[in-house]
């Protein structure tokens, strides 16, 4: 982990430049579309609270997945971001979790 320094601010940027991002919807493009979105908290406050809590990687994933459940055939309700970020890659996972071991 990049505790602090000039890595450490560089390793935040993309996860700053989402978080601007999802900002400059809710001050620029939010009030003109009104609120209409199906779950709470918004779609956007979702995102704002996921990016920060699991990163750019993990919480703009989780933001996009919320995002595109958000249609009108969708019933919505309260949908929390969850506490723990789904994994995105398991480098360590067998290839096939039905293969039986080998023997020798």
């Amino acid at each position: 982990m990049i505790s602090g320094g000039p890595l450490a601010t560089l390793a935040r940027l993309p996860q700053a430049a989402l978080i601007a991002l999802v900002r400059g919807y809710r001050l620029l493009f939010s009030p003109w579309v009104g609120s209409a979105c199906r779950f709470t908290p918004s779609c956007s406050a979702y995102a704002l609270e996921a990016l920060r809590r699991h990163g750019a990687a993990a919480g703009g994933y989780v933001a996009a997945r919320r995002i595109l459940r958000c249609h009108p055939w969708c019933a919505g309700g309260h949908d929390p971001v969850p506490a723990r970020a789904p994994r995105l890659f398991d480098w360590a996972a067998p290839s096939s979790p039905s293969d039986p071991p080998t023997t020798s």
